[in-house]
């Protein structure tokens, strides 16, 4: 007996692959996925914005303003500060005790939304210390979303 099957028939062709409406399906998800992501984004990297200004006045100019309170007594004076100029140039009173430049250079100290950091000596919010701080993403100071170091 001859048990071959015929090989035109409907039954013997094997499918492969996806239908139209199955990739129409997968593309729909990839594409709300996709936007649900993308629409996110913004507070996502938002955020981060804040994480650098608040590292920033807490953290990395810490350092150098203590290294200049131990060598010349005090924190530099808000006018002293202007433009971070007190620990880039010594001061012409106390150059003798002056052992900077404290930071490397004035070049990329504006917040992340690219303002200049505040900075007041004596400090309103930290009495006996210095108050910096960055006014934050709308830009206008004394507002509660302003970053600062206390």
């Amino acid at each position: 007996m001859n048990t071959l099957k015929p090989t035109n028939s409907y039954r013997s062709q094997n499918k492969t692959g996806f239908s139209l409406i199955e990739m129409l399906i997968v593309l729909a998800l990839i594409g709300l996925i996709a936007g649900l992501a993308i629409g996110d984004l913004g507070s996502i990297l938002g955020g981060g914005k804040e994480k650098v200004a608040e590292s920033f006045v807490n953290s990395s100019m810490e350092i150098p303003l203590t290294s200049y309170k131990l060598n010349l007594g005090n924190y530099p004076s808000s006018a002293e500060m202007k433009d971070f100029a007190a620990l880039l140039t010594a001061p012409t009173k106390k150059a003798d005790r002056w052992k900077g430049p404290y930071i490397k250079n004035k070049k990329g100290i504006s917040d992340p939304w690219g303002n200049n950091y505040r900075y007041r000596y004596p400090g309103v919010k930290n009495p006996g210390g210095y108050d910096l701080w960055s006014i934050g993403p709308d830009e206008t100071d004394s507002t509660a979303d302003d970053i600062g170091n206390w």
